[in-house]
Parts: C-alpha cells; structure tokens; sequence
C-alpha cells in the first residue's frame, strides 16, 4: 500500500500539496470549462472555500516554466489524461493582493503597493528572463515604476509573440480594507479618476492574453471597470457553482479513501450527517438549486482532522479561525457609522437572525457609495457567505443562514452589539443555562433575559417588535451549547417560535428540552386581546408538543412548553403549560 495522504489542512500552494503527498481533491475538470469562457474572467466566493488553491493549481497547470512538470504535477488527475492545448503556454504573472500592505494612509497606501508590485514584476524578469533579450531581466530592475515595468513587458513579450497570463488573488483585499477601516472617501479616491488602483487595472487591459480574478466582494471591480470593463463574471454561473468548496459526493470520496487506509473509526455517513448542519448549504447559482449543496472546505477539513487524530468529533464543531469573520459583518453594518443607514442594516440583521431568511434583489456589482443601500448590503452578506441561495420568490432570490456555523457569527455579532446598549453578567447567564439543562430551572434565565430585552428596547428607539424580540432571544439563548436553537421549526402542521433540541450526541447528560412559543403585542393591546393572544399561545404549545419527530428529538428528556409574552417591551406571562 502507497504512503497514506496528508490532510491539506491550511495549505494553500499547490506545488507543495503535491509534493508534500496531500489528499487533493481534484478540480482538474474545470479547467477546460474555464477555457471556454471569455478570456477575462472574474469570480467571487466566500472566504475558506479553497480560492488561493486552485489559482495556485492553475499557475502551475498554464506556466511554461512548469511544462515538464506536467506528468509530476497533474499525471494523476483528470487534467492528466484530458489535457488542453492551453497547457503550460503562458508566462504567468500572479499577484496576491492580500499580502500589499495597507494599514498606512495617504502616499503611504501608494506606496506601499506599488512596492509590493514593483517586487512581483521583479521576479516575473527574473523567473522569465531566459525568454528575452541578455537585458531583459536588468532593464526591468532598473524602471522604478511598477506600471512602467509592466509597459515595458508588454512591449517585450508581444514583439516576441509570447502570451501573458494575469492571476490576481484577494484582488478586492487591498481596497475592502481601505473601505472598512479608512471609509468611503479614502476608497472613492483610489478607484475613481487618476486614482493609483484603478490606474493598474487600466494597464492590464489588452497586455494580457488572459486575466482571471478572484476575491470576496464585487465591490471594487464596479468601480474600476469603467476602465477596465473587459471582465466577464461567472461567480452566478451555474457551470461553476460547484468549482470552490467540497460537494456532498468529495467529501464522502475523501472521507472514504481516509477509513479505507484505517484512520478513520467511525462510520462515513454518520460524520457526513454531523456535518451538514454546520459546514455545508452552499448554493452559488439560482439554476443550481436543485443540485447538491456545497460544503466549506476549510471547516470539513478541520472537523476531518479531529476524527482522525481523535477518533472524535472537534469539542467547538466551529473552528477559532472562523470565528473571526463576524468582524466582516461587524465592518458592513456600520461603515462611515451612518447612524439612519446603520439602523436599517440592523434591522436586517435582527431580521436574518430571527427568521433564518429573506429576500434579496442579488447585486452582481455596485459601486462603493451605493454599498449601504439595502439592497447592496444584502447581496454583501450573500458574496461573504453569511446568506446563500435557498429559494426563489418571483424574480428575487431567498437568501438563508447557510449552516450553524454562520448562524453563530449573527448570533454572536447580534449579542454583542446588545450588550454595548445594557450588558449582561454572561457568567452568571451561564449559570442559569446550566440549570435550565440539568435541573428544569427554566425561569430565572428567562426573567434575565427580559430584564435585559426591557432596558435596550427602552434606550433604543424602533427596536420594539416582535422580529426584534425573536432576534434578542435567540442571541442569548445561543449561549446554551448544549443545544441547536431551532426556530421556525414546522411541527404538526404548524411552526414553532424555538425548539431547544438538545444535542445528545455531544452532551448525552442533558435532562430537560424546550419548546417556547413567543408572543407580542404592541404596548396599546387591551387585556382582552393580551387574554386571547394567550390562549392561542397555549393552544399552539399543546399543538406542537404531540409531533412524533418532537418526541423523537426530545427523548430521554423532559420536555417544557414555555410561554413567553410580552406587551412592548414588557413581559407579562412566563408560563410553563
């Protein structure tokens, strides 16, 4: 038997996952299909979904420095036995924005990138040099500006009739940084008229034979693509739906080759149905609805990892790496803090995180004045993986949470924006979640929470509502671990406010379940109506209780049926039926 695999956890350079003998999974298949395409290509997916990887397979696979490297690099793919004839044709110049530095402002944004292309362009004439004239390589060194450089390789490499490739990763990194820590007016300045970044973009167009682009927002490409406007973008196309990430049937195929070789104890399909609620719902294309959803590729690598240097699940299914990116809706909420613009992308946010969904009028590009606009902010959260693609509404697109793992950056954004307005003791939260699980004392984290909800409501103007009342619980109740916080969950012909559906898999010790209906009134309801608005509540409760899958899920507990109401932002009843 062949030396077992490596799991490619964190490498992103395809060379050495090759020589490093790493499990690939083999994206070769694409290649041909981008051939097809325009020749200047353009596409946006989520952070950790495997872009740096496959821009760095496809330098290798169209370098002509690596042209007998082939068989080394490719021979046991798909490529390998279905070649093109673009194969290890081109002098490839490949930049990564992410690594140009911009914490400066001013000249030293300049200059800093322009250093940072200058050292690029630099090693294309080394790496090159053998192609051209004895000087190539010193007349390049010489020119001090980096677009200079790149006029003069063009100059060179058509005179001598050899095609150039541009692979540009993170192309949007350098300027979403600009925008989310220096604003709107630093970010116009750079990508409108003279401005140094857009200037670059400029001198690409028509130097190279083909371009592809890739990064996590359309943001910058509509505002430079009135000079550079060759792009041709298949982020929506369904022929690429699933290029980035893993699909249903590789994940199984490595997970599969993995148990085959004796590094994995547990059944294939029991991980593969763990995962699925946290890592995978991916849908990058309306005509790729009915297709299989795609997984995060980072996240299934970091859970594979644990199975087999554990032989368990990872104790936090969400690995610490993601749980940074809630900074990123952190930044799309409030920038240039437009207090009247922020209050409304709030409210989008409490209402994402309160129903799981919503409509969106998908923006394939938009400039960056227009980036608070609802309608962009909304197709923001879909191009950052917070929302994806679940379902169409005439000609709008149903945009869902994808998976557990993002509902938990809403939930954590949401919590802490609550307790900047009226923080809570969460250790002593905690506290009371533990015996809310194993002892049924269920009322004073309640008490807790509306004592909370009361004080940010009565401080924060428009936050009244049930949708915000939704989205306030839930952000707190995401404290509780031990269980998947399910709302909306249909049972017996209707659907539940929460479902506290204890995980048992992970906490096998857990004792009590929770159903809660939740009800509000508007702070000028009668008693009569408050009267009738609780009876519906408990006829609800007793309604959904007698579901068989409920039942099922609540085994080997005792299940609560909680009524919580509240008239604005006052709890009235908080019952157990």
């Amino acid at each position: 038997m062949s030396q077992v695999k490596r799991i490619p956890y964190g490498i992103s350079d395809f060379n050495q996952l090759r020589s490093d003998n790493c499990y690939l999974v083999d994206k070769t298949r694409y290649l041909p299909l981008i051939e097809q395409m325009p020749n200047y290509l353009f596409l946006i997916r989520p952070r950790r979904f495997g872009k740096s990887l496959f821009l760095s397979m496809m330098r290798t696979y169209y370098d002509i420095l690596q042209r007998d490297n082939f068989d080394k690099y490719f021979g046991d793919l798909w490529i390998g036995t279905h070649p093109t004839e673009e194969r290890n044709r081109f002098q490839v110049l490949y930049f990564d924005f992410s690594k140009a530095g911009c914490s400066g402002v001013g000249d030293g944004l300049m200059t800093s990138f322009n250093e940072y292309c200058g050292l690029v362009i630099d090693k294309f004439a080394q790496q090159y040099a053998s192609f051209y004239n004895d000087d190539f390589e010193s007349r390049v060194l010489s020119i001090e500006n980096p677009k200079a450089k790149l006029a003069y390789i063009e100059l060179e490499a058509k005179e001598k009739g050899y095609p150039l490739y541009l692979i540009i990763d993170e192309y949007d990194n350098f300027t979403n940084v600009i925008l989310s820590e220096h604003g709107q007016k630093m970010f116009h300045d750079l990508t409108h008229a003279s401005g140094f970044y857009r200037e670059y973009f400029k001198q690409y167009k028509g130097m190279f034979n083909r371009i592809f682009l890739m990064g996590v927002s359309p943001v910058t490409l509509d505002d430079w693509s009135s000079g550079y406007n060759i792009d041709w973008n298949i982020s929506t196309d369904e022929t690429f739906n699933a290029m980035m990430g893993f699909s249903e049937t590789e994940v199984r195929e490595m997970f599969t080759y993995y148990k085959s070789n004796g590094l994995l104890t547990g059944e294939v399909e029991a991980m593969i149905s763990e995962m699925k609620p946290w890592y995978d719902n991916y849908c990058f294309a309306r005509m790729s609805l009915n297709d299989d959803r795609v997984f995060n590729c980072d996240m299934t690598l970091y859970y594979l990892r644990s199975q087999i240097d554990f032989h368990r699940s990872p104790e936090d299914m969400v690995d610490k790496n993601i749980r940074t990116d809630y900074s990123k809706l952190k930044m799309l909420a409030r920038i240039d803090h437009d207090s009247s613009r922020e209050g409304s992308r709030m409210s989008t946010i409490e209402e994402i995180a309160a129903k799981g969904e919503i409509l969106v009028n998908l923006h394939t590009s938009f400039p960056a004045e227009r980036i608070v606009d609802i309608d962009n902010f909304r197709s923001l959260l879909y191009y950052y993986g917070l929302l994806t693609i679940c379902g169409t509404r005439g000609d709008r697109l149903r945009m869902c949470i994808p998976n557990h793992c993002v509902r938990e950056q809403y939930i954590g954004f949401l919590r802490d924006y609550y307790q900047q307005i009226h923080p809570l003791d969460l250790s002593h939260l905690k506290d009371q979640i533990d015996d809310l699980v194993y002892d049924g004392h269920w009322k004073p984290f309640f008490e807790s929470i509306a004592g909370a909800y009361h004080e940010n409501s009565s401080i924060r103007d428009g936050m009244e509502g049930e949708r915000n009342l939704q989205g306030f619980l839930k952000a707190y109740l995401a404290l509780a671990s031990y269980y998947l916080v399910e709302p909306e969950l249909e049972m017996n012909y209707g659907y539940c406010d929460f479902f506290l559906l204890p995980d048992k898999q992970r906490y096998p010790d857990i004792e009590h379940s929770y159903i809660l209906e939740l009800k509000y009134a508007a702070r000028t309801a009668t008693d009569a109506e408050l009267a009738a608005q609780a009876e519906e509540g408990r006829r609800q409760l007793h309604q959904y209780s007698e579901d068989k899958i409920a039942r099922q899920l609540a085994k080997g507990t005792t299940l609560h049926r909680l009524l919580l109401q509240f008239r604005g932002w006052e709890m009235l009843r908080c019952e157990e039926i």
